[in-house]
């Protein structure tokens, strides 16, 4: 077992390069934390992660809030630190070092080719996120059709996504999910 220094290196290390591949946010490095925690490092299991994202998820503020709550439970308040300003940092450097330079460029072809390139990117790896956690989460046949619905839902309609919420307590109160 990894000493408490070892183990917060690995962490602060990890989430430092994971960071700068998160591009459109720390959801849509999901799949390679996923693999990280639970496939290499034994952190979590599948069940543990996939609570982890719901509850980051439906806690206000920044999706990274998984990688406070891996930390957390990797080593406690020390590695939730390490774990958070790991992933935060190196992004939030280059994001001002770049944006104080890419007003320079603005116009540029190349410029605007980038912007437009890194939006499907953006998407493939977000669709990859939800296909990690439906897989780990969806722990019934009732829960597939909960989350197809709520997908369903989501993109058809102007539906609140609190309801969805609701549906799902109410499921998994009465032991169906």
């Amino acid at each position: 077992m990894k000493s408490e220094a070892g183990t917060l290196l690995t962490l602060a290390a990890f989430f430092a390069l994971t960071s700068l591949f998160a591009i459109g946010g720390a959801n849509s490095a999901i799949p390679e934390i996923h693999r990280f925690a639970v496939d290499v490092q034994h952190w979590l299991s599948d069940r543990q992660f996939a609570d982890s994202f719901a509850l980051a998820q439906l806690t206000p503020g920044p999706n990274l809030i998984i990688v406070t709550l891996i930390g957390y439970r990797v080593g406690g308040i020390a590695a939730a630190i390490v774990a958070t300003l790991a992933m935060c940092a190196p992004p939030c450097v280059i994001a001002y070092l770049v944006g104080r330079t890419a007003e320079r460029f603005k116009g540029a072809a190349w410029h605007n080719a980038i912007s437009r390139g890194l939006v499907p990117v953006t998407l493939g790896l977000t669709a990859a996120s939800a296909i990690v956690i439906v897989s780990v989460a969806d722990i019934n046949w009732v829960a597939g059709v909960v989350t197809l619905a709520t997908a369903v839902t989501a993109f058809s309609m102007r539906l609140h996504p609190l309801w969805a919420f609701a549906v799902a307590a109410l499921l998994g109160a009465v032991g169906l999910i």
